[in-house]
């Protein structure tokens, strides 16, 4: 398996900058027990800690131990209460839009708009400022060498997987993609050693995904996971964990910003496969774009021979319509 963050998962990067903190955080929650997450999710709300609170003062608030503060502190990868204070102060002072004031009912067009593009815009930041490099090129080599490539999603999760089978055949690298249940696992027991399975699921719990992904791993095929948290049950049944988590948002949700990065971190994977042979990529992906340059010219057509009017077009700037007429008629 490849060795990241989830190898130690209380242990933060060595160099992480500020966007780091608050992902990294929610990527471990699910790996903290219910009474640590309610530490862990109020350290993270941007208005508890702008007043700089002493332990005593958060751990007064939450009603817990000072000894419960600085536990959490330490699992989450930091050496105490201070240092975690100080890391998401300046998380915070770097952020363009109040998070957790993103949408509301009142809000006008231009409000929305803003919100929601400076939401996804963070979310790429920080799933950015996690990522790991390692992992992406382990996960790109195991494609380019697969025999079979699978992708199995469910729900919001099989559009990602549809769209990234898509790209991978634009460059020539066939892929097929999975979303109901009986179909995944059928499909991830006739993998075989050398095949690789593409696993997409937010959460990390879908037993639909979870079964497909300990099934392909039984058959010998690698497992490449995409999803928030590197403590999920399908992270444990993964050889390559990617990791995009996202804050919830108002109306939004969590699985709406983490899409974005999803398709980023996909879109990112097909890139890397392009670069692995530039030639034979380009040629694919001309290839295809004239199939369909032809299909649509000839569905256009067929149309027209079926009597479906065709619309009028203007002469071009500096020929007649006379001539224009000719043309056609030649």
């Amino acid at each position: 398996m490849v060795r990241t963050d989830a190898d130690h998962p209380g242990r933060p990067a060595e160099k992480r900058d500020h966007m780091a903190v608050a992902a990294h955080i929610r990527m471990l929650l699910p790996a903290l027990s219910q009474g640590e997450q309610a530490v862990a999710l109020w350290l993270l709300e941007r208005g508890n800690l702008t007043s700089g609170p002493k332990i005593g003062e958060v751990a007064e608030a939450l009603g817990v131990s000072e000894a419960m503060v600085v536990k959490v502190s330490r699992r989450l990868g930091y050496g105490g209460f201070k240092e975690l204070r100080a890391e998401l102060l300046a998380y915070y002072s770097h952020l363009k839009v109040e998070l957790d004031e993103e949408l509301s009912q009142e809000d006008s067009i231009s409000q929305i708009v803003r919100k929601v593009f400076a939401t996804e815009r963070s979310a790429l930041e920080e799933v950015e400022s996690i990522l790991d490099i390692d992992a992406i090129a382990e996960a790109s080599r195991i494609l380019i060498k697969a025999r079979q490539r699978d992708l199995y999603g469910v729900g919001g999760s099989a559009t990602v997987c549809a769209d990234a089978s898509h790209k991978f055949l634009r460059i020539g690298i066939r892929s097929s993609v999975f979303s109901d249940a009986h179909l995944i696992a059928m499909s991830a027991s006739l993998l075989e050693k050398g095949d690789a399975a593409i696993v997409v699921s937010h959460s990390g719990e879908s037993k639909d995904v979870i079964l497909g992904a300990e099934i392909a791993r039984r058959s010998g095929a690698k497992v490449i996971t995409i999803t928030n948290s590197i403590a999920s049950t399908l992270a444990r049944n993964s050889d390559v964990v990617l990791c995009a988590p996202a804050k919830e948002a108002p109306l939004m949700g969590q699985n709406a910003a983490a899409r974005i990065a999803q398709l980023a971190i996909l879109d990112t994977m097909f890139i890397c496969l392009a670069r692995e042979d530039y030639q034979t990529a380009e040629r694919n992906l001309n290839k295809v774009l004239s199939s369909v340059a032809v299909y649509s010219t000839a569905d256009r057509g067929r149309t027209e021979r079926r009597g479906t009017p065709r619309a009028e077009k203007s002469p071009p700037d500096g020929v007649s319509p006379a001539r224009e007429t000719a043309r056609e008629k030649g």
